[in-house]
């Protein structure tokens, strides 16, 4: 079993915003021994955080993209099973996800609104994971680490958000996009 690297320390955070807003924790990553893919988004959203499970949003379209990528419809598509039934699916074929930030303050759930981040011990993580291939930030706040994430030595990408807020993406073309990335890494079958 893989357990969560713990983050660095990190210098004091400034005082939260004059709302008084509390400082959020992420999700622990989902990663099996044999991971060769770790997909990155930035943190999780409301919906994530309140269920507790990644890409909660009904409206995000992660867990159906990766259902199209594997061929899993009907009742095996991913996002008709639980959450807890969805995880060794993931793990079985190779995929690990996280986030690049281990807390932060925000109001609601755009990443815009983002404010005193702390990152996720990524470095930690890839030790405890030798099998993985590949890094692939989901979004353009996730990407903004990419210069952190190129030093750790594997091949890194940046795929189209899967959030909602990504409207301006199709599915069809995040789905191309995404199956560039995961044949690359080799979780295609």
């Amino acid at each position: 079993m893989v357990r969560a690297p713990r983050s660095p320390a990190a210098p004091p955070s400034p005082a939260a915003p004059a709302a008084g807003l509390p400082r959020l924790q992420g999700l622990a990553p989902v990663v099996g021994p044999g991971a060769r893919l770790l997909v990155l988004g930035s943190f999780p959203g409301v919906a994530s955080l309140q269920a507790q499970q990644y890409y909660a949003h009904p409206r995000n379209q992660f867990w159906p993209i990766l259902s199209a990528l594997w061929g899993l419809e009907g009742a095996q598509a991913l996002h008709a099973l639980p959450y807890a039934d969805r995880l060794p699916v993931v793990k079985a074929r190779g995929l690990a996800i996280w986030d690049v930030y281990a807390g932060c303050v925000r109001e609601g759930s755009l990443d815009s609104a983002i404010e005193h981040s702390e990152l996720n011990d990524l470095a930690g993580l890839i030790q405890q994971v030798p099998t993985l291939r590949a890094i692939a930030h989901n979004g353009g706040e996730s990407a903004r680490h990419m210069r952190a994430t190129q030093a750790l030595g594997l091949p890194v990408f940046k795929l189209p958000s899967t959030s909602p807020a990504n409207a301006s993406w199709s599915f069809d073309r995040k789905l191309a996009a995404w199956r560039e990335v995961f044949a690359q890494a080799g979780l295609l079958d």
